[in-house]
């Protein structure tokens, strides 16, 4: 079986949810001095970070995980979960007198969400090597974490010539033009939401045909319209819809498992961004990016064929 490098974060996430919607209580002619409270009835811990939520929804498909992340003291029972699902964890490193990331997360009903983030010791990344990796990476993705490591990590897998997916996610704005142009010409894909599509192309100044030239293939998702994926040609993938939609956090993790899925088991791009879409589509039906747990038949069933 191949293994799959997860760079990116471990968090746990505190998820609420605000029974109306934020427009009705953001006065857009009262921005410059914004204070409003959001009640939230429900709310629940979680765990999450982008490198977590990959590597669940990878063993969910019965695939290798390996995660490199620096997590805090505090990180004992996210160790036990993931041990559970036999993720690879010996490029986990604790950081001393720190805490593992912690999100904060309110959801409107129009699913709009207000976050509030606390990195603690995921920028302390750069502190782990993937040249120490001691099992052979048949592919790669760099998630955001600190800003150093995505750096040093994607440097390193391009010097190794492991292939690898830049998805820069939330952590976008960290980055100036030559340190994106960096990040795509070494990457061999590039994954991005359609908001992180626009701000990752006025950033650079390229245009989405030029990064589709640099790269293998650029994945655009769009939420509930869907995806793109470009490679030689434009491709269309149509949305798996849920019936009933609880909480998109974690959708974008769940789509880029997918994404490496399709990849490394060499599927053609329109498999890919299907099974993708699948994967997305289960974890919307559940609250929190890891509480979704479909069997194997479940998402055979979704997708229209067996897994590799």
């Amino acid at each position: 079986m191949k293994n799959i490098l997860i760079s990116g974060s471990l968090a746990y996430d505190s998820i609420m949810v605000f029974n109306d919607y934020f427009k009705n209580h953001i006065l857009p002619d009262q921005i410059h001095k914004l204070s409003v409270s959001f009640f939230v009835p429900e709310l629940k811990r979680n765990f999450g970070g982008t490198a977590g939520n990959i590597a669940y929804n990878l063993s969910l498909m019965n695939s290798n995980a390996i995660v490199m992340a620096t997590v805090g003291e505090d990180f004992t029972s996210y160790e036990k979960r993931l041990s559970k699902f036999d993720v690879i964890q010996d490029y986990v490193k604790i950081i001393p007198e720190s805490l593992t990331a912690q999100a904060y997360i309110t959801t409107d009903l129009d699913d709009n969400q207000i976050t509030a983030f606390h990195p603690g010791a995921m920028m302390e990344s750069h502190q782990n090597s993937i040249l120490n990796i001691e099992e052979k990476v048949d592919l790669a993705i760099i998630a955001p974490a600190g800003k150093e490591g995505m750096i040093k990590h994607a440097e390193e897998c391009f010097e190794r010539k492991i292939p690898f997916i830049f998805d820069p996610g939330q952590g976008l704005p960290m980055f100036n033009k030559d340190e994106l142009n960096t990040f795509i010409n070494q990457a061999t894909y590039v994954a991005v939401n359609d908001y992180e599509a626009e701000l990752l192309m006025k950033v650079s100044e390229l245009s989405l045909t030029d990064i589709q030239n640099k790269v293998d293939a650029l994945i655009v998702t769009k939420g509930a319209q869907g995806s793109e994926i470009y490679t030689d040609k434009k491709i269309i993938i149509d949305p798996i819809l849920a019936d009933t939609p609880i909480d998109p956090t974690g959708c974008g993790d769940a789509y880029r498992a997918g994404l490496l899925y399709g990849v490394v088991n060499n599927l053609t791009w329109e498999e890919t961004g299907k099974l993708a879409s699948v994967m997305g589509s289960i974890k919307i039906k559940t609250q929190g990016a890891q509480n979704h747990n479909p069997s194997i038949p479940e998402i055979e069933g979704l997708y229209g064929k067996k897994l590799i």
